[in-house]
């Protein structure tokens, strides 16, 4: 093994426990909130998930990289999570879309990626003790000294990290083929396969900052709205929260993960963080209405609290059958809905995809009882 992938590192957690491996070309420190995810593959769109925004994230999977990287998988236009562990990456991929192999992309865009880590026992420590704050380092191996950064690094609740990945200016998502709807879509961190679904159903998505008004909304007299996905506590959030507030009855409203936390907080309830969150794709959820299960991807810290919503205004959509928390709400009375995990399936699977149709016959049904 050549001397760049023998450089000693640690990763130190928030709670004191430690885990020891080596990383990629990259070195020196990064810190972030430590998450495990669940997935098999899917690693490309992982690391670009703007959702993934200040964490490290820690893949269950033991080697990760065996189909490389290439232009079409990506969910954004960089990558952005803050460090990147598995038990070994492989560095000859084997795929025929493959343009590099993962440790390449890596290092190319100067990510630390930390390998021959016991990722089993450092999944299970996260699963018992909650995500947690953490730093991997190549040049401070000292417990005191580590742990002093962390105290230093503020926590994932109560952090804005929306205005740190929205559009700085509106965009447009032409529609492939005709355009039969006018989308507008409030930016929070949104994975650009969202975007690519609405334009095979021939929607035109006119893509908004996190800062825009319902006045800057309207002004485009759209035939929905959408809410994205996005890092960080929704509660801070406080903008968009109120912009929703002001679109319920004037627009049809379908949000995705933040979205549907920040719709939920837009209805009254009140968000509170997992103990160490949803990450991967393989959680089961039903859908009560339709009475059937899917396998879901997830990436969320936070969750809506069910027992905060008022009965008379919204219901509960689905849940999840691992923990029974709520994945998705509608509000009772105009034509708004809102799901918490993935249906646009970057990384798989696709059981959900069909909720991107339900949001177009809700707006079909609204222009004819408009």
């Amino acid at each position: 093994m050549s001397p760049e992938y023998m450089k000693e590192a640690i990763l130190y957690l928030q709670d004191g426990a430690a885990f020891r491996g080596h990383v990629l070309g990259q070195t020196g420190e990064t810190a972030g909130e430590a998450v495990f995810n669940t997935a098999m593959t899917g690693y490309q769109e992982i690391l670009t998930d703007p959702s993934y925004t200040g964490q490290i994230v820690v893949m269950t999977y033991p080697l990760i990289g065996n189909t490389g990287v290439n232009n079409d998988d990506v969910e954004s236009d960089k990558i952005h999570v803050k460090g990147f562990v598995a038990k070994e990456f492989c560095r000859r991929p084997s795929n025929w879309r493959a343009t590099k192999s993962l440790t390449e992309y890596l290092n190319k865009n100067k990510i630390m990626a930390m390998e021959g880590v016991d990722t089993r026992a450092l999944t299970r420590h996260l699963r018992v003790a909650g995500a947690m704050k953490a730093i991997i380092s190549t040049q401070d191996f000292d417990p005191k000294s580590l742990q002093a950064k962390l105290d230093a690094l503020p926590s994932m609740e109560g952090a804005d990290l929306v205005r740190e990945v929205t559009t700085p200016k509106k965009y447009v998502w032409k529609a492939k083929g005709p355009r039969r709807y006018k989308i507008a879509a409030i930016d929070c961190g949104i994975k650009w396969n969202i975007l690519r679904i609405f334009a095979d159903l021939g929607c035109e998505t006119h893509v908004f900052p996190a800062t825009a008004t319902i006045k800057d909304i309207l002004a485009i007299k759209p035939d929905g709205l959408f809410l994205s996905n996005g890092p960080g506590d929704p509660a801070v959030v406080t903008h968009v929260i109120d912009t929703v507030k002001q679109s319920i009855g004037k627009l049809p409203v379908f949000g995705i993960c933040l979205g549907n936390q920040i719709l939920g907080l837009a209805l009254g309830a009140k968000t509170y963080k997992l103990k160490f969150g949803h990450h991967g794709a393989n959680h089961p959820v039903k859908d009560l209405e339709g009475q059937r299960i899917g396998i879901t991807s997830q990436n969320h810290g936070f969750c809506v609290d069910t027992k905060s919503l008022d009965p008379a205004q919204a219901e509960v959509i689905h849940t999840n059958l691992n923990d029974h928390t709520s994945e998705g709400l509608r509000h009772k009375k105009f034509p708004v809905f809102s799901i918490q995990y993935h249906p646009e399936a970057s990384p798989g699977p696709h059981d959900a995809r069909y909720l991107f149709k339900q949001f177009i016959d809700t707006i079909d049904a609204n222009k004819t009882h408009a």
